[in-house]
């Protein structure tokens, strides 16, 4: 997990975000890219009952979906790192049961990763989108053991969308 640096928010949003939609103390914004997101409330429903699921008690969180080179730069700024991906969590909680951050997607990243892997766009969106949630409640990838268990947490979790 990372511990998302103090103001961060506001500086990487320069201006407001081309779209937003609030569900359950669940923020949905756009920046940079073209992009709807669809079935917001469905979402939001989802993400809370995973979050309550694990006995975590959910604050904020918010979701900035963006380009890769938006997430890019965001990996190089705050992370030191100088890679694409599709996915950066951070953690803004200062109580381990509290579900408080920041998930950046890029949605170039994942268009990219489904076509690769033959699935459904929205359900590789739905993937990364637990998984930053699966990092936010304690779960790790730096490893093959816990990049299966990861990964067998997502399905889990995938599965219990009702729409």
């Amino acid at each position: 997990m990372i511990q998302h640096p103090p103001g961060t928010e506001h500086e990487m949003n320069s201006g407001l975000p081309q779209d937003s939609h609030e569900s359950h103390g669940i923020e949905f914004l756009v920046e940079d890219v073209p992009f709807e997101l669809a079935d917001a409330e469905a979402l939001g429903s989802w993400i809370e009952r995973v979050i309550d699921v694990h006995e975590y008690e959910l604050v904020q969180l918010t979701y900035i979906f963006c380009s890769d080179e938006y997430l890019h730069r965001v990996n190089v700024e705050y992370l030191d790192h100088d890679t694409y991906t599709d996915v950066i969590t951070f953690d803004n909680a200062d109580d381990a049961d509290i579900i408080e951050g920041d998930i950046f997607i890029s949605v170039e990243r994942v268009r990219e990763n489904a076509q690769q892997l033959g699935v459904a766009f929205i359900d590789e969106l739905h993937r990364v989108m637990i998984h930053g949630v699966l990092h936010l409640l304690g779960y790790a990838d730096k490893d093959l053991i816990s990049q299966t268990a990861m990964r067998a947490k997502e399905d889990y979790c995938l599965s219990l969308r009702t729409f």
